[in-house]
């Protein structure tokens, strides 16, 4: 015969030698910031306040209502009509390994673009899952041309070839046109990253010719972070799709994700784009007429959602941020990667 109940309860209950810890006993407090680093950015009341609505269940006809909601919304964002447009749960950095570890296989060749820290971190997890990697690299902020690209596709063609277009670590906005049409010429699918640069500059998937994109939603996109939008093309899903050995993550294999997902757009992108710019360009100015250098010269190559002024000579880039925050509460960084303390990176106000 068991125990009674209650004395079962208090005997594991006097078993607890490790009390609740203080803080849990206190309501959460979260300070205000002006965010201005390259993300994440201040997040809008309507915004907030969405994310406070009730919970219901992931497999309820509702939820896949609002799911249909999100994949127009992000087709309309990337401008494409892609079927295969969907949100993952996690960082910029899970759209990023979705990508590679659904489209490439152990052995195949990989080129990657490095002008910052993201193609550094590209390369490095097609290395980890046993892709033969390949690298272009430049210093930070610099661009590579049709011509090099060109080159390089023919040299050691590639199964995939990744560019960053917004690289957040130098502050630039890479020029993406006919890179598309020189992969379809090398049988290479393209793989763009525009998590800096995604609603603050312009980027037309289906008319660049990108195969595949990804984005995070913490930036530009003005919301909290913990969703990377991804799309894939048809050339994409007959790689991603035809596989001979199956892709080495569970959690980001597309054809498990494809399942669960299921299409268009509206007015608003191309202000956002010119609003992004526009403030960037005031950002700009007063910086220059306070004697400032920025770090990408040429205004057409800037990322409009994340400005890089070079340090100024003398100074120690900790000591300032520091006494940015401590004094003016406005968090800024000292460059990412290869940049830092090369430069002080922020971001533009969001819309």
């Amino acid at each position: 015969m068991s125990a009674p109940l209650q004395p079962r309860l208090d005997r594991a209950m006097s078993s607890v030698t490790i009390p609740p810890p203080e803080c849990m006993l206190r309501p959460l407090e979260v300070p205000f910031r002006y965010l201005f680093g390259p993300g994440p950015s201040n997040v809008p009341p309507r915004v907030l306040a969405a994310g406070g609505r009730g919970i219901i269940g992931h497999l309820h006809p509702e939820m896949y209502e609002i799911m249909n909601d999100i994949k127009k919304g992000i087709q309309y964002a990337f401008q494409t009509q892609n079927n295969m447009t969907i949100a993952m749960s996690g960082s910029g950095h899970a759209a990023m390994e979705c990508a590679v570890f659904n489209t490439v296989e152990p052995g195949e060749s990989v080129l990657v673009a490095v002008n910052g820290i993201w193609g550094e971190r590209v390369a490095e997890i097609a290395e980890r899952m046993g892709a033969n990697v390949h690298i272009m690299v430049k210093a930070p902020g610099g661009v590579f041309s049709n011509g090099e690209i060109e080159k390089a596709l023919a040299k050691h063609k590639p199964v995939l070839f990744f560019l960053t277009h917004g690289e957040s670590s130098a502050g630039l906005a890479h020029p993406v046109d006919g890179i598309g049409d020189l992969c379809r010429k090398h049988n290479t699918l393209f793989l763009v990253d525009t998590v800096a640069s995604l609603g603050a500059s312009p980027i037309f998937m289906d008319q660049q010719n990108i195969d595949i994109l990804y984005t995070g939603s913490q930036k530009a996109l003005n919301a909290p972070p913990g969703t990377a939008p991804i799309s894939f093309n048809e050339r994409a899903c007959q790689k991603m799709f035809n596989r001979k050995t199956k892709p080495v993550s569970y959690l980001f294999d597309m054809a498990h994700l494809s399942n669960y997902w299921g299409n268009d757009g509206q007015p608003g992108l191309e202000e956002s784009w010119r609003h992004h710019r526009e403030v960037a360009g005031y950002l700009w100015k007063g910086l220059e007429d306070m004697g400032l250098k920025l770090f990408i010269q040429n205004k057409d190559l800037r990322l409009p959602s994340v400005t890089t002024i070079a340090i100024p000579e003398g100074y120690n880039w900790r000591e300032m941020l520091q006494y940015i925050m401590k004094h003016h509460n406005m968090e800024m960084t000292g460059g990412l990667g290869p940049s830092t303390g090369m430069v002080s990176v922020r971001g533009v106000l969001k819309f």
